[in-house]
């Protein structure tokens, strides 16, 4: 026999061979046992990872949702609030001896839904004041005028629904200091705001923007359009204590044949009625966002200056009575609609024809006549520089200036 082998046992006991055999055997089972009992725990595991994560689909794959992260949210974009202001030209309610039919009622009804805006503004040019003495016209003057129309007319234009007056102008003085005193008086007695006295700033809330209205004109107790240092002081004040600065100025000479605007200072009997273009180049340097102008009776042209809007005229609005000439291009006028954001960008604009009928009384122009004048002599004033104006009156920025 060779050392180390073994010969069955013909009584039936185990051998050392096979009782290790028999062990080996047993530790393989237990082995695989271990082995498959761990894989069922690892994949159910798995399994369960998996369906909390995604929720299985019959007869599909399962593939895990990736591993969440943290992002920022990022705002939406919104626009920059905007709001739409109106301004008119030249306001004469009526003269003592030279009222309009019925005291005045219904003066502006043809005209307010064209006026409607967030912020609405209007030249005021007379006091509104009973007779306080006060003479500004030598007996012998031919060229002096003095209006006024009873305090109870302001009631007028809070109906058409105007916000804010300027009295900065060549007739809000006929009746003197008192006279400027009862005018202000009766716009407040009817909810409006005014402006146009030495140094005054008029702000006011307009749909959560915040709008100053400044008013200028040739004369000392007003803020003097000649003096062009204080003109850019007063509105760069302005512009620290509000979102817009809205410059209202008297100036230019009258007639029907001023519709044009030219560089340099222009006069009326004596008068330096400033120098329209530097005046409106200095304000704007300064801080305005939009000039309103008005004086020459008639309409002139309307021009953009680093993206801000000046109207140098928007003529006679109303005159009741007869106060105002009617004839020919004095008896045109217009609305001016403008929207803007509350850094002073400019949105939208348009501008709306009137015309003067019935001793006075404004109503909107169908025949846009206003509209053609005004298309015309921003062509003419203005080729590269002025607004361009479309058939409905829509107003657009140049494509330069």
């Amino acid at each position: 026999m060779f050392a180390g082998s073994t010969q069955p046992n013909p009584s039936g006991a185990t051998t050392p061979r096979q009782s290790r055999r028999q062990t080996l055997l047993l530790l393989a089972t237990v082995v695989a046992l271990v082995a498959a009992l761990l894989g069922i725990v690892v994949v159910t595991n798995m399994m369960n990872r998996a369906a909390e994560q995604t929720e299985a689909v019959p007869g599909q794959w399962v593939t895990p949702a990736p591993t969440p992260t943290t992002t920022q949210a990022v705002p939406e974009a919104t626009d920059p609030p905007s709001i739409t202001l109106s301004a008119t030209g030249d306001i004469i309610l009526g003269d003592v001896g030279a009222l309009p039919p019925r005291d005045g009622k219904g003066f502006f009804d043809d005209v307010r839904e064209a006026l409607a805006a967030d912020l609405v503004m209007g030249n005021l040019e007379q006091p509104l004041t009973d007779d306080t003495g006060y003479d500004k016209c030598a007996p012998d003057s031919e060229a002096c005028h003095a209006f006024r129309a009873p305090p109870h007319y302001a009631a007028h234009l809070a109906e058409a629904g105007f916000d804010v007056l300027n009295i900065a102008n060549n007739h809000g003085n006929d009746y003197g200091p008192e006279g400027r005193a009862n005018t202000v008086a009766a716009l407040a007695e009817h909810g409006l705001a005014y402006t146009g006295e030495r140094d005054q700033i008029t702000v006011m809330d307009v749909a959560g923007v915040s709008v100053a209205v400044v008013g200028f004109s040739p004369y000392e107790w007003t803020n003097d359009l000649n003096d062009h240092a204080q003109a850019a002081d007063l509105v760069g004040r302005a512009a620290q204590q509000a979102d817009l600065v809205v410059v209202q100025v008297h100036m230019g000479a009258e007639g029907a044949n001023e519709t044009r605007v030219r560089p340099g200072p222009e006069e009326f009997y004596g008068e330096q009625r400033g120098d329209p273009m530097a005046f409106t180049r200095a304000v704007i340097d300064a801080g305005a966002d939009l000039v309103v102008g008005h004086g020459p009776h008639v309409l002139r042209g309307l021009e953009f200056y680093r993206g801000r809007l000046i109207a140098y005229s928007l003529g006679n609005f109303a005159g009741g009575g007869g106060t105002l000439s009617a004839a020919g291009n004095l008896g045109l006028g217009g609305i001016l609609k403008v929207t803007l954001t509350a850094g002073g960008e400019f949105v939208s604009g348009q501008f709306i024809s009137t015309h003067m009928y019935d001793r006075g009384l404004p109503t909107v122009d169908s025949q846009q006549r206003s509209l053609e004048l005004v298309q015309e002599v921003t062509r003419k004033d203005f080729p590269e520089t002025g607004a361009r104006l479309g058939s409905d009156g829509e107003i657009r920025l140049p494509s330069v200036g």
